[in-house]
């Protein structure tokens, strides 16, 4: 008599995997999540988790680092536009958009994490979240300094007061994404605020 022939195991995806543990760490931080929680959640067992990622310290690490540097790329590419204008428009524009990414493609914000505010022996959060924030702040800083050479701005615009207010604008439209403001309302927070920056500090036309 013939053997019954099991299915094929399901094909391990690494990708989806840490989305499915970030949403976790995001929402419980590091210490509030249980490996047991990470196997439920991935459909893995132990062994399985610990050979992919080393340990679950290792999977945090993997997922803070996978979805962070998400928010270095918005600078990395804006500060090569053309003009400031256009840089500030896509650093605001981007952000919204990552941070209301669907949820099967997005944990969430990292920025208004439980993961913030918890760390693990190999990776401290916040330390790693200063130096992206930093890394971004001194690349738009620089770009608003070469605006200002180029005569972008009016004569006298403070680079680092400049910086400070798109940053702080950054990081509202992040926490009001994590408190689950639609994404068109944030869009229209973030199109005001380029309007009335490029309002005031745009060199006028001769």
């Amino acid at each position: 008599m013939p053997q019954p022939t099991r299915g094929r195991p399901r094909a391990f995806d690494r990708d989806r995997a840490i989305l499915d543990a970030a949403r976790l760490f995001w929402r419980r931080g590091y210490s509030g999540t249980s490996t047991r929680d990470l196997t439920a959640a991935l459909g893995l067992s132990t062994s399985s988790l610990y050979a992919a990622f080393g340990s679950k310290a290792g999977l945090f690490e993997e997922a803070v680092r996978t979805y962070a540097e998400r928010y270095r790329e918005i600078y990395r590419q804006a500060v090569t536009e053309k003009d400031l204008r256009t840089v500030i428009d896509r650093i605001l524009t981007d952000s919204v958009h990552e941070f209301t990414r669907p949820s099967d493609a997005h944990p969430g914000c990292l920025l208004s994490s439980a993961a913030m505010t918890d760390s693990t022996s190999t990776l401290d959060t916040s330390a790693h979240y200063a130096e992206l924030h930093g890394w971004n702040e001194r690349a738009l800083h620089a770009r608003i300094e070469r605006a200002a050479q180029d005569g972008e701005l009016v004569a006298g615009t403070d680079a680092t007061a400049l910086t400070g207010v798109v940053q702080s604008i950054v990081h509202g439209l992040s926490v009001r994404a994590n408190l689950g403001t639609p994404h068109e309302d944030l869009l229209a927070t973030a199109r005001l605020a380029h309007e009335l920056i490029c309002r005031h500090l745009t060199s006028p036309t001769p």
